[in-house]
């Protein structure tokens, strides 16, 4: 799979470890196909602005018509989230996915757990999420798992979360305009 939408000049500018494989604009315009056919297997999802915005509690219809699609194709998947429990496995639940709460991202454990749970070897796992400072960094650490950076849904955030915003688009201003 190519680096769609990351240019060889802007990649080479930053450092390996903080850039992703692919962009997209949200979950579901991450095309299942193209993943199955680059033998992608397995799925690590961020929950908050990736699947969720932070502050909603519905799932907009297209992220659950994607997640079903996923599971119709035969993708395993995990969710992976630095929130807590109860908030991750309510939302799990009704994804009928696998959950990791408390991840502690970037750190590579809450990626080993989920790669634990998958049992697929990391070749065959990408994972999506909003944050490059958390989901991408986490996933690299992790053993340069495959990445899809997706823009955040909400633009509302805690302090510390709009600081790391700040910076990637710093990392990324051919793609980020928040």
């Amino acid at each position: 799979m190519d680096k769609s939408e990351d240019s060889e000049e802007n990649s080479t500018q930053r450092p390996p470890m903080l850039g992703p494989n692919r962009f997209a604009a949200r979950l579901h315009e991450i095309p299942l196909s193209e993943l199955w056919e680059a033998g992608i297997r397995g799925l690590i999802v961020d929950l908050d602005n990736t699947i969720l915005g932070f502050h909603e509690t519905e799932l907009a219809a297209e992220h659950l018509a994607w997640v079903q699609e996923a599971h119709e194709r035969g993708f395993a998947m995990v969710m992976v989230s630095n929130n807590f429990s109860e908030r991750v496995r309510g939302i799990a639940r009704v994804l009928n996915v696998e959950c990791v709460p408390n991840a502690l991202k970037p750190l590579p454990f809450g990626f080993w757990r989920a790669l634990k749970r998958l049992q697929l070897p990391r070749k065959s796992v990408a994972v999506v999420g909003d944050q490059l400072f958390t989901d991408v960094l986490g996933a690299k650490l992790c053993g340069n798992l495959y990445t899809i950076l997706t823009e955040p849904i909400e633009t509302k955030d805690f302090p510390i979360t709009m600081m790391f915003r700040f910076f990637e688009r710093l990392m990324l201003p051919e793609r980020r305009t928040r």
